[in-house]
């Protein structure tokens, strides 16, 4: 069994859809099903029960994802090991905007206990950035939000967030239990500076042209809402300060909470570090 294919199967079991654990693992689905099949055929039995109604596990698959589990975490240690012999054990992660998401503080607990000889740097940015400095060479890997421009670079999904508007709470519209975009046409909303990503700009400006003041971080985004009024977006979940309110949206996509590397990055600190987060954002 490679551990490739050991990968495959821990994605689908988790998952218990092939469709997006191909998603996930960046792959199509029917050479993800065919190295299933190809696995269970190596172990001489079948791993999950396929039917209409869904995937599920069956005893065999129950048991190796278990053994699975152990033996690429093992995988893991080794290659940081070797890293940290090489006296190459640093990775410097980039965050978005927000570094107190749960997810990120489950994974730096989980990511220092599994791997304490990785010293772990991170750079905070601001909004101007989705990829927190990635290309420019700065960070190894980004913890940060889709949708931005993908090229050149792998991106993993960790979770999707439904979004609101973030209102004054006195706001005509602030007691609202849901808005659309059509309902805020008028207004003006915050926008970032130029230069800024199009593709992150358009999906935090709801898709349409806007006016209003430029910003760059998340507190300065709340103080355009707080003492102008202003329109913008925010994730769900995220608490803001008394006098503001988050209104979800009902025709806005999610915003993805994504890892994103440089594609083809060999560094052996990435992938350990992307597996622990994937756990760690959807638990």
């Amino acid at each position: 069994m490679e551990l490739r294919t050991l990968r495959y199967f821990v994605a689908v079991a988790e998952e218990l859809h092939f469709g997006r654990a191909a998603v996930r693992l960046h792959m199509s689905q029917p050479p993800l099903s065919r190295a299933i099949r190809h696995l269970e055929t190596e172990i001489g039995a079948a791993l999950f029960h396929r039917s209409a109604a869904g995937v599920t596990l069956t005893p065999a698959g129950t048991a190796l994802l278990e053994e699975a589990r152990a033996l690429l975490a093992r995988a893991d240690q080794v290659r940081v090991r070797v890293a940290a012999a090489a006296g190459s054990a640093t990775l410097t992660v980039g965050i978005l905007g927000d570094s107190t998401d749960p997810g990120a503080r489950r994974l730096a607990a989980v990511h220092r206990r599994r791997h304490p000889g990785v010293e772990v740097r991170i750079r905070d940015t601001d909004l101007t950035d989705p990829t927190c400095g990635l290309r420019a060479g700065l960070v190894d890997i980004a913890l940060t939000r889709a949708p931005f421009d993908e090229t050149g670079l792998t991106v993993h999904e960790l979770r999707a967030d439904r979004v609101g508007a973030v209102l004054r709470a006195d706001d005509p519209l602030a007691h609202r239990d849901r808005l659309r975009l059509a309902d805020l046409a008028d207004r003006r909303w915050f926008r970032f500076p130029d230069g800024t990503d199009p593709v992150w700009q358009s999906y935090w400006n709801g898709g349409a042209p806007r006016e209003g003041p430029v910003v760059r971080a998340v507190q300065e985004c709340l103080q355009a809402v707080l003492w102008n009024g202003t329109v913008g977006m925010a994730p769900l979940g995220h608490a803001p300060p008394g006098e503001l309110v988050v209104v979800p949206l009902s025709d806005m996509a999610p915003s993805r909470v994504v890892a994103a590397w440089n594609e083809g990055d060999p560094n052996p600190l990435i992938p350990p570090f992307v597996r622990i987060a994937t756990a760690a954002y959807r638990t």
